[in-house]
């Protein structure tokens, strides 16, 4: 029995999804991401997970678009099925972490750009590498990526191909943060723990906010926020009369 290509784990509220094509380094072909695409579907709909990370296996996160399978015969209709799954991804409710070693380049920077945010070991090597095979984006990094650091380091990016180190995609906010290999699941872990212990209907509705509001001018988001929030989590609200009817008992 072949192995799975994308290999879900849960554990204490947190999804772990691992790309698993170790030999190419993860490269994404079309039997990939559909299983890739299965597990966005069913998180979609998931309650028990309050995190999901990605990730790949083998040391690396993802070289990319697997360049040797030939294209899909509806090679547009395709794109734009992976660049909305990509797309939902970035609007699950759940915080989304790519932790990122080795290889992330091209499609798999596209892919990482979709979570919330990016965790690095130094190992990590981000590139795009759009013009050495004469490509354009279609995941949407012409989009993130200056939203990430700035359009005139993405267009560096863009333009020379050239990787980043680890240290080097901290130092621009392209990760949040960079750490030794060894001390990579660890600083994962760490945040993980403190996105746990807030509420769930917080981090989602932040969440929502903060993407449905991007571009927006001042005025316009401030009204946002007002008119379209969701209000108090109700678990949290019961807390809090707990700790306060307490408080008054002691």
């Amino acid at each position: 029995m072949s192995k799975p290509l994308v290999i879900r784990e849960d554990s204490g509220g947190i999804c772990t999804l691992t790309l698993n094509r170790p030999d190419k380094r993860n490269a994404i072909n079309r039997d990939l991401f559909r299983a890739f695409r299965a597990h966005i579907r069913d998180l979609e709909s998931d309650r028990d997970t309050g995190l999901v990370v990605i990730t790949g296996a083998g040391g690396h996160f993802c070289a990319g678009h697997d360049l040797k399978q030939a294209p899909h015969a509806d090679a547009l209709g395709w794109l734009r099925q992976e660049m909305l799954i990509l797309e939902r991804l970035t609007k699950l409710r759940q915080p989304v972490i790519a932790k990122v070693s080795g290889s992330c380049y091209t499609g798999g920077l596209e892919l990482a750009l979709a979570a919330d945010f990016i965790v690095c070991g130094d190992s990590a090597r981000f590139a795009d590498t759009h013009g050495k095979w004469g490509l354009v984006p279609g995941w949407g990094l012409s989009q993130r990526l200056p939203r990430r650091i700035g359009q005139a380091r993405a267009l560096e990016m863009m333009f020379t191909s050239r990787p980043y180190s680890g240290a080097e995609a901290a130092a621009m906010g392209l990760a949040n943060h960079c750490v030794a290999d060894a001390d990579l699941d660890a600083k994962v872990t760490e945040l993980a723990a403190l996105i746990l212990d807030n509420s769930r209907h917080s981090n989602a509705e932040n969440k929502r906010l903060v993407y449905d509001t991007d571009g927006m001018a001042l005025d316009t988001g401030l009204s946002h926020e007002l008119m379209r929030n969701a209000g108090f989590d109700p678990a949290m609200r019961q807390k809090g009369e707990a700790i306060g009817s307490a408080r008054k008992g002691g």
